[in-house]
């Protein structure tokens, strides 16, 4: 999450002095910056969209349990919780 709040913030403040602040080495950050996106993060950000069409289309009067039935009559392999989004 700090290395996350450096990225948003770093064309307004140096990315050392995030570091810093927020106690992380910068050589952190940069492996971090480096590393390719996770599976379960790619997998996340397709779900998301998934859900806010789900609630979209139901003029945002469907709660978490109907959207996971709904996600999972569309053949995504999501756990209840895990459509809470």
């Amino acid at each position: 999450m700090r290395y996350r709040v450096i990225q948003e913030h770093d064309r307004r403040y140096p990315i050392r002095l995030m570091c810093r602040a927020l106690a992380v080495s910068s050589a952190g950050y940069y492996a971090w910056r480096a590393r390719p996106e996770s599976t379960r993060a790619v997998a996340n950000r397709g779900l998301l969209t998934a859900i806010r069409a789900l609630h979209h289309d139901s003029r945002q009067t469907y709660g978490s349990p109907r959207i996971w039935r709904a996600l999972r009559a569309q053949g995504h392999r999501v756990g209840e919780h895990r459509s809470l989004g």
